[in-house]
């Protein structure tokens, strides 16, 4: 529900813009992420066909990372609502975030577009780690507790849920490792700064078949479509689930037409068979939500999170 300064601000920008927009500059879309990563490559790669659906716009990308992405988070809520700035959120680690500490933003500070793309996490190696099985990941961290360090995009997010998961799982202690995002945790693993990298499939693909990482496995009750050779969890015996959600977000006070327009933009993008092609040659697992789909899931996965906050915080695992 929007406050009335919200609604004050938003009845005025509808009157300066709605004439103009799309055109008068270029609409920013931040990604709370460093450059090279999963989610910055899937909206780079989604602009030119967003500019094709929304005729007179042009966009461009503004990377915001840091505090596991709360600083883009916080960037995009308090943007102007003027139609010229959206950004990229991820589930889980947009609800973690707000229930783990107060950042500057609410998950009411947003009104969800839809969603893009849903990618499993999974557990990575480096291609000369002896580690081969989840198996023998567990039996060395059973035989040196603490030892085995894991990379990850940050506290709270999907990446580090599953390291906290087989921890508790298996009776292991591994060492969480956060980075900013995925670029830097593939860069830690190749280098031999960390053990494993926790990252999401998706992700992993053109990795895994360049042989620069070897994955062990991924989450989710089934195998993940792009990677049929990698086992699941499951089938070492842990029920693992974690993944993420990629939605598009603007904030909260735009006006209704241009959330309706760039609603239908991503919509049309998402039934489009040469984004969909495109992303199959980039290893995107789309999977689209609409607005109203994807705000419900959010706020439904804010509820689960929040519970198990209550009983396992994150930030002791």
């Amino acid at each position: 529900m929007l406050h009335a300064p919200q609604i004050a601000r938003a009845q005025q920008m509808a009157a300066g813009t709605a004439g103009a927009w799309p055109g008068e500059r270029p609409i920013q879309i931040i990604v709370p992420f460093p450059p090279g990563g999963g989610t910055d490559i899937n909206i780079r790669a989604m602009i030119s066909h967003f500019e094709r659906h929304l005729p007179g716009a042009r966009f461009i990308v503004i990377n915001r990372p840091g505090a596991g992405a709360e600083v883009g988070y916080t960037a995009m809520a308090q943007a102007a609502p003027d139609g010229y700035t959206m950004g990229t959120v991820i589930t889980p680690s947009l609800q973690t975030i707000s229930i783990e500490r107060q950042p500057r933003y609410r998950l009411e500070d947003f009104a969800f577009l839809g969603s893009i793309v849903e990618d499993p996490s999974g557990f990575h190696v480096a291609p000369s780690s002896p580690l081969r099985t989840v198996a023998e990941l567990v039996s060395y961290a059973r035989a040196n507790p603490g030892a085995v360090s894991v990379g990850t995009a940050g506290i709270g997010s999907d990446d580090h849920l599953l390291m906290i998961a087989l921890d508790r799982a298996a009776g292991i202690r591994l060492n969480h490792i956060p980075f900013t995002g995925q670029a830097p945790t593939v860069t830690a693993l190749i280098g031999g700064h960390i053990q494993v990298a926790s990252m999401n499939m998706g992700e992993s693909v053109a990795l895994i078949r360049e042989g620069r990482v070897r994955p062990l496995a991924t989450a989710g009750s089934e195998r993940f479509a792009m990677t049929p050779e990698v086992p699941t969890f499951r089938e070492a015996g842990y029920a693992l689930d974690t993944g993420v959600v990629r939605s598009l977000v603007v904030p909260a006070p735009t006006p209704p037409e241009i959330q309706a327009r760039l609603a239908s933009m991503i919509a049309a993008t998402m039934h489009d068979p040469a984004w969909r092609a495109e992303a199959d040659r980039l290893f995107i697992p789309l999977r689209y939500r609409d607005a109203e789909e994807t705000r419900a899931l959010v706020f439904r996965e804010a509820e689960a999170l929040r519970a198990i906050w209550q009983q396992r915080p994150w930030r002791d695992g």
